[in-house]
């Protein structure tokens, strides 16, 4: 839900709260890792109910500490990723039902677009191409590896958080120098 993240900034702009934010001193790149810092720390809610609903359906969990901090840097991670998308788009776009219309058309073709529902080895050629270019597969990939007993990752966990880690620090800088266009 991190992707929707980006229409409260809208709603901050529109209730003269930007304004404030952007008259402070504080830096633009600041302003967004927390927001997608906070962004991130919600997820770690919707982790806990994939764990709970895990129990109850009796699939067999990794439960070890170093396993469950490398979810929880995930989660934060993948959920700071798609929020300082989500802000990115919002800084470009001025309307909520705009934002709202792309973001709906772009959640489903990314989700689509990786290893959540299809294993990659099984795609034609050219979504394998789009699939390993979206970090989604690999928050995905790192995440089974991690929560699942036996899991097994098919990137290396190095890579998936080196990628996650990568993408969602380019989206945080460019948040940055977006930033101050979502007051105009």
């Amino acid at each position: 839900m991190a992707i929707f993240y980006g229409i409260s900034v809208i709603w901050e702009r529109d209730l003269g709260i930007i304004h404030k934010f952007l008259a402070t001193p504080t830096p633009r790149m600041a302003l967004v890792s927390g927001k997608a810092l906070a962004a991130g720390l919600r997820g770690l809610s919707q982790g806990l109910i994939i764990y709970v609903l895990a129990l109850f359906l009796s699939v067999k969990v990794d439960w070890n500490p170093p396993a469950l901090v490398g979810v929880v840097v995930l989660v934060i991670l993948g959920a700071a990723l798609f929020a300082s998308f989500s802000l990115c788009i919002a800084c470009l776009i001025k309307t909520r039902e705009r934002f709202m219309g792309i973001a709906q058309v772009l959640t489903m073709p990314m989700f689509f677009a990786s290893s959540a529902i299809y294993p990659i080895a099984i795609m034609p050629a050219w979504l394998k191409v789009v699939a390993r270019g979206n970090p989604l597969t690999y928050e995905v990939d790192g995440l089974r590896t991690l929560m699942l007993s036996g899991g097994v990752s098919h990137y290396g966990l190095g890579l998936d958080f080196g990628v996650m880690f990568a993408v969602t620090a380019a989206l945080v800088v460019l948040g940055g120098r977006l930033y101050p266009n979502v007051a105009t």
